[in-house]
């Protein structure tokens, strides 16, 4: 992410003091500053995924998917000093476990993020969540149960005016098809501020795409965008792989 000076601010997965992950600033003249250096199963996360968010005094927040107390994964702060601080650490089982995704941030500063396992445990490893997180607590939204309501949330969320979140889950949906081994193409969902689930759209895994991994955008008709990583098109060099993904757009 980018402020109004040019600075750029990003994680690495690796690299750093402990070969765990940074958190870095690149300014405008191409200068890299290493704010903070995670260490490898430690108590302030490990190994960074995702993008960060910033707020009007410079702080930047984002997910490490392991490390932590319980070395489930974190959502941390860090300052514009480098001094890191661990906001929430995940237990597992029910609290979730593993966000992988870049958090969204509203207006008075509240951060909401989602989980890719924990939770309800009809999937392997559970089968996600949506949370939030107010200061140093964290409140469960959602629990994913892999069914209709979709499973194993990956990408980022967006908000909107209202408060309401909106994602997408790479399995769950519709079990009955062999195009997604039973499990699921995956959804994209609205999250109402009270915790209810509304599914928007449901994949087939055929021309419409399955497995969407990324986060949605808006534009100004609240019309939501995003992508799947396959279906679609399945010729050529794309039929091995169950179709190259597709772009593609909800009204509201």
């Amino acid at each position: 992410m980018r402020d109004g000076s040019g600075n750029i601010y990003g994680a690495t997965f690796a690299g750093g003091t402990y070969d765990c992950g940074t958190v870095f600033k690149l300014d405008a003249a191409g200068q890299e500053s290493v704010l903070h250096s995670f260490s490898c199963g430690g108590a302030d996360g490990t190994s960074p995924l995702a993008g960060l968010v910033r707020d009007g005094r410079g702080n930047l927040y984002g997910t490490t998917g392991s490390g932590g107390a319980s070395n489930h994964g974190t959502v941390f702060k860090v300052d514009d000093a480098g001094t890191e601080t661990v906001l929430y650490s995940f237990r597992g089982g029910a609290d979730g476990q593993a966000p992988v995704a870049r958090l969204v941030r509203d207006t008075v500063g509240n951060l909401y993020g989602t989980t890719a396992s924990g939770g309800n445990h009809a999937c392997q490893d559970g089968c996600g969540t949506v949370f939030k997180i107010h200061g140093h607590k964290k409140t469960t939204l959602y629990t994913f149960t892999g069914g209709a309501d979709g499973g194993i949330p990956k990408a980022d969320l967006v908000l909107d005016a209202a408060g309401r979140l909106y994602g997408t889950t790479s399995t769950g949906g519709n079990l009955d098809t062999v195009d997604c081994n039973y499990t699921g193409c995956g959804v994209v969902f609205e999250l109402a501020p009270g915790g209810k689930e509304k599914v928007l759209y449901t994949f087939s895994g055929q021309g419409d795409g399955k497995y969407p991994l990324a986060g949605l955008t808006f534009d100004p008709s609240q019309s939501l965008y995003g992508t799947t990583s396959s279906g679609g098109f399945l010729e050529k060099g794309c039929k091995s792989r169950g179709g190259c993904g597709v772009v593609f757009k909800i009204t509201p």
